[in-house]
């Protein structure tokens, strides 16, 4: 049967309707439209989403009254407003990159925000805002949506946006920033650097004359001379003898730092299994995690489903969906993570009194599933 024609699930349909709905007219995706914390817009959760839009817009598209898919048209929208945070801070940018290159400390005013308020100004001062996993992600994102939607040549500011971003990562790879759960701020994440690779190596492909392979085989070197736990996995971050889910990253389709079948690979999701895979299918993030007791995460959960499908292993792949899809709430909403299973259930309450409830819906595993859909299907 063609893939057109098969119907969606329910879920899969108000997977895309939440991620529709919470779009801001500037273009970035709220991470979560009810927690307080997540109303902003990440170029990391952004990517993912408009990822998985540009497969869904491809093989389950919503007719759009310009004549795109909705999805597409939405990614779209997604891509210019990320150009345009780039390129609004280009000033800033090129000092930074002046300084790295002078071997000078940075000044985190003239870093990347991670994270934007709905009308693209920076989030509250105070966060952790220096991570550069989101513009590389950013990047390996767009090269996806380019070859989809057949945006070649790129809009003149995607493209000076793209080169922007080179510059950037290639300066500033090797500065300790904060990881993709905005933690450990002082230490080299191997996550990050695998998505700066991604990045970069879709750049090359994006824009050829930016020939990245240097920078690329250098992040690479770095990491398996810098990179490895003590028994020959992928490492949380540098000089950590842990792993983290986030090293799911490792495996990204196209332009990843790894094969999924790379024999380091498989050791690092064996590892990751091991020590965070819990009770009944949901991942936790890392052993030492307490963020609302350290539980269960349905976004990790489908994320470890996407690679299993990357190695032919359909039948785990729809035990870990089935896991998530049993903790979708009456509405058919996502939430980041579950209580079922914690690390460390004394921290649960005090997280909910300063926060409140766990981030619900969150847009980031909504695309999760959706890119999972997909990928069950051979896409």
């Amino acid at each position: 049967m063609d893939v057109k024609a098969q119907p969606l699930s329910s879920l899969h349909s108000h997977s895309q309707q939440v991620i529709l709905d919470n779009q801001q007219a500037s273009g970035g995706y709220l991470a979560c439209p009810t927690m307080p914390d997540y109303q902003f817009s990440w170029f990391r959760d952004g990517a993912f989403i408009a990822y998985a839009l540009t497969l869904d817009g491809l093989h389950a598209p919503i007719v759009h009254p310009v004549g795109l898919a909705a999805q597409w048209d939405s990614a779209l929208k997604f891509h210019d407003w990320c150009a345009r945070m780039i390129n609004d801070r280009a000033e800033a940018l090129e000092r930074t990159i002046a300084r790295a290159e002078r071997g000078e400390p940075l000044v985190l005013q003239d870093t990347l925000n991670a994270r934007y308020r709905v009308e693209g100004s920076e989030g509250p001062a105070g966060w952790p805002e220096f991570q550069l996993d989101g513009p590389g992600l950013w990047v390996w994102a767009l090269a996806k949506y380019a070859e989809v939607a057949r945006m070649t040549p790129l809009p003149v500011d995607w493209e000076a946006a793209v080169e922007r971003v080179v510059r950037y990562l290639s300066a500033v790879w090797r500065t300790p920033c904060y990881d993709c759960w905005e933690e450990r701020g002082d230490q080299i994440h191997i996550s990050t650097l695998a998505a700066i690779y991604a990045g970069l190596h879709a750049a090359q492909r994006l824009l050829p004359r930016l020939n990245t392979e240097s920078t690329c085989a250098a992040i690479k070197a770095y990491i398996m001379t810098n990179g490895l736990t003590l028994t020959g996995e992928l490492a949380k971050s540098v000089g950590l003898d842990m792993v983290d889910a986030n090293l799911l990253l490792a495996a990204l389709p196209d332009d990843g730092l790894l094969a999924p079948d790379d024999p380091l690979m498989v050791r690092t999701i064996a590892r990751v299994e091991r020590d965070l895979l819990a009770q009944g299918h949901g991942v936790h993030r890392h052993c030492e995690d307490t963020y609302y007791g350290g539980g269960a995460w349905v976004l990790l959960g489908l994320w470890l489903a996407w690679y299993k499908t990357q190695v032919g292993d359909t039948a785990r792949a729809h035990e870990l969906v089935s896991w998530a899809e049993a903790h979708a709430d009456a509405a058919h909403n996502l939430p980041e993570q579950v209580k079922d299973v914690m690390f460390d259930p004394s921290f649960y309450d005090g997280w909910l009194a300063e926060r409140g409830e766990i981030a619900n819906p969150l847009l980031w595993t909504h695309a999760k599933y959706v890119i999972v859909q997909h990928a069950l299907k051979g896409i």
